[in-house]
């Protein structure tokens, strides 16, 4: 078995939890120490077995009406640029220090939720900057340029679509159009560079998918270029999928989902990664089970189990090809092999107000913690590891490690 990638270590009251021996775990060690520290083997030139790593976290924007009390008072910038920036940049700072080379961030960096329509009010400068069209660039460009360092550093960004870049509150929490043409602009430099990619590790992507991959099965109706794309690098396929595209929100594209991977899988590949914002499987963290027709916290469903027909068939081609799904929406933490077989990793968990408020009895005590994932990719298994750091922000942990072969 190959040696996880990185040594930090598990705070004892994780290990002396029930929840945690249900979940298939390699243990490491019971000291705390920071996430940077990693294997004295981790830079072996004879270790020739690693073809990738990348990271995955989403959902780092702040809410200006119910912020998390940890966050209390804002700093006058998270007010201004809605963004949690001392949680994402100190994520960042772990994913740098881990050496990924990709950084999947999984929706919801920015607060979002308008209509990114020419403003229908335009006398006044107010008007114009309080718009809907200039706070959806405004908040962009701050997570960009918060990204951007992160690039230069040495991890390429990938985005996925969330919710609050495409869906229009107002208009009843729905996706539209014009939301999913300013994440294009935004966004869509990043989807794909491969010039970049070249200069930043010596190859670039094969096969990129990036056009308006729709499928007629799936019945979408707007383009979804570089909303739901694909791309294969040193062996393995990587998936983005828009969950919430306008006129089918919290539905994937399940039909062109099969048919991409079917093509990669025919290309010879054999390692498939896919990233959503929504859960196919909505994390029940309330520890308090309540008389029917109630449901334990959060609830209910928040993810693509609002429609459980799509949902399953959209998880029956995870499954068929053996994929790893990796999502947020839900802002916590959680690991869990749904059905029993593929996995699904919920990294919500990158800044936004946690889904669990400070007096909510839980299922986990990591159900406060900031976390992302990160993904080692040998040629015998795939080693995930997730860390976190609590809402004090405490010395950072391994939380889980998984192996799947």
């Amino acid at each position: 078995m190959t040696i996880p990638i990185f040594r930090t270590h598990r705070p004892a009251e994780i290990l002396s939890k029930p929840w945690i021996a249900a979940v298939s775990l390699l243990v490491i060690a019971s000291v705390p120490v920071p996430a940077s520290a990693r294997d004295n083997d981790h830079d072996r030139d004879d270790d020739d077995s690693r073809a990738l790593i990348f990271s995955t976290v989403g959902d780092s924007r702040q809410d200006p009406v119910a912020p998390d009390s940890s966050t209390l008072p804002l700093y006058g910038q998270d007010s201004i640029w809605l963004q949690n920036t001392k949680a994402l940049t100190r994520i960042m700072r772990g994913i740098h220090d881990q050496k990924s080379q990709f950084l999947f961030f999984n929706g919801d960096m920015i607060m979002g939720y308008g209509n990114a329509a020419l403003p229908p009010k335009t006398g006044t400068i107010s008007d114009i900057l309080n718009s809907d069209l200039v706070q959806f660039y405004k908040q962009y460009a701050f997570w960009r340029g918060i990204a951007a360092d992160f690039m230069e550093g040495g991890t390429y960004v990938v985005p996925v679509p969330g919710n609050h870049e495409v869906q229009w509150k107002a208009g009843g929490k729905k996706a539209v159009a014009v939301n999913e043409d300013a994440w294009r602009a935004n966004m869509g430099d990043l989807i794909f560079d491969n010039r970049r990619l070249g200069n930043l590790f010596g190859d670039t992507a094969a096969n990129p998918a990036v056009g308006d991959n729709r499928n007629a099965l799936d019945g979408l109706k707007t383009d979804q270029s570089k909303l739901s794309f694909s791309f294969d690098y040193r062996g393995s396929h990587f998936v983005v999928i828009n969950t919430d595209p306008t006129g089918a929100d919290s539905h994937a594209p399940a039909h062109w989902l099969d048919a991409d991977l079917d093509a990669a899988q025919g290309r010879g590949l054999k390692r498939f990664f896919v990233f959503g914002h929504k859960p196919a499987f909505t994390y029940w963290y309330g520890s308090v089970i309540p008389a029917l027709p109630a449901l334990p916290l959060p609830g209910k469903a928040s993810g693509l189990d609002v429609d459980i027909p799509a949902r399953d068939a959209f998880w029956d081609v995870i499954e068929k090809y053996g994929a790893i799904y990796f999502c947020g929406h839900e802002h916590i933490y959680n690991v869990s092999q749904p059905r029993g077989k593929a996995w699904q990793i919920m990294v919500g968990s990158g800044g936004s107000p946690f889904e669990a408020g400070p007096s909510a009895a839980t299922v986990s005590p990591t159900d406060r913690y900031y976390a992302w994932a990160t993904v080692a990719v040998h040629r015998e298994n795939v080693v995930i590891q997730t860390f976190g750091f609590n809402a004090a922000y405490g010395p950072t942990h391994i939380l889980n490690t998984i192996v799947v072969h």
